[in-house]
């Protein structure tokens, strides 16, 4: 075998151990959510380590949606509601816009990228003060309108979106205009059917911030009826007691959306976050 087979063998083979070791690494908290889920208190605090229950615990599968103190079933849903409409007004919020910074001429066009580039420098808790107020003041404190609208806008995926649009064909649009469509008839039925995969990496990643988000669903759920997964989450751990295997079982329910999400979209969204560098 020539140096330079025995070279390219010996990179492959530690790019796999590498990436192999990278997987387990990310897999640790999973295993870790799981067992800990199936255990008792007891058995997750004790001074011996064990890698799985030696009773594994079924029943606490169904705990967390028996608990008298926190509606889980309904957390859940509020979630699933908060996330899907977040990601659909987020992704027709944000694509409009980037779709205009990048091909609607107007002489302002850059100051309002940069203005949008500029929100990105906001810590978000800065805005949770104004934001509360105006949300209070228009009453939907506690409603799905209070915890949706205010974060329909993102700065970064506007900007994802410009990056894309400016790197999508033009000549397609230019034979949309040809046959009289304007830019939003161009937009609708040329653009939008034509980038499924990065509008599918967009919805990807909105929903997994939409469904992770908790400070702001703190905030306006003030009522446990309004709670998303992650405030019915937080409301297990208090100053007397902490139980364990309900947390972990509960967080271990909570991410199975996000895992399905993830892997029935996952092939599109590196290609899709890729395209954004397409032409800056």
């Amino acid at each position: 075998m020539s140096k330079v087979r025995r070279g390219s063998v010996l990179a492959s083979t530690g790019l796999y151990v590498a990436t192999g070791a990278a997987a387990l690494l990310f897999l640790v908290p999973f295993y870790l959510i799981v067992r800990n889920a199936l255990m008792t208190d007891p058995e997750i605090t004790g001074e011996e380590w064990a890698f799985f229950p030696t009773d594994i615990q079924w029943g606490n599968i169904t705990e967390p949606f028996d608990d008298p103190t926190v509606d889980f079933a309904r957390s859940l849903w509020n979630s699933l509601v908060v996330g899907v409409l977040h990601t659909a007004g987020t992704l027709l919020v944000c694509s409009l816009a980037g779709y205009g910074l990048a091909r609607i001429p107007y002489r302002h066009a850059d100051k309002v990228f940069y203005a949008v580039l500029a929100t990105l420098m906001v810590p978000t808790a800065v805005t949770f003060v104004p934001s509360f107020v105006l949300v209070s003041s228009l009453g939907w404190v506690d409603t799905y309108r209070g915890l949706i609208i205010p974060g329909l806008f993102s700065g970064f995926t506007c900007f994802l979106f410009r990056q894309y649009f400016l790197g999508f064909p033009k000549e397609l649009e230019e034979a949309a205009r040809v046959d009289g469509l304007g830019y939003w008839g161009a937009y609708w039925r040329i653009v939008v059917p034509n980038s499924l995969n990065f509008f599918a990496a967009m919805a990807t990643i909105t929903f997994i911030s939409g469904w992770n988000a908790f400070l702001w669903p703190l905030v306006i759920g003030q009522d446990p009826s309004a709670w998303t997964v992650q405030v019915a989450l937080s409301s297990y751990m208090t100053n007397q007691t902490v139980n364990f295997h309900l947390i972990f079982m509960a967080t271990a329910i909570s991410l199975l959306p996000l895992v399905f999400v993830f892997l029935f979209l996952q092939r599109w969204l590196v290609q899709g976050i890729a395209q954004t560098g397409i032409k800056g």
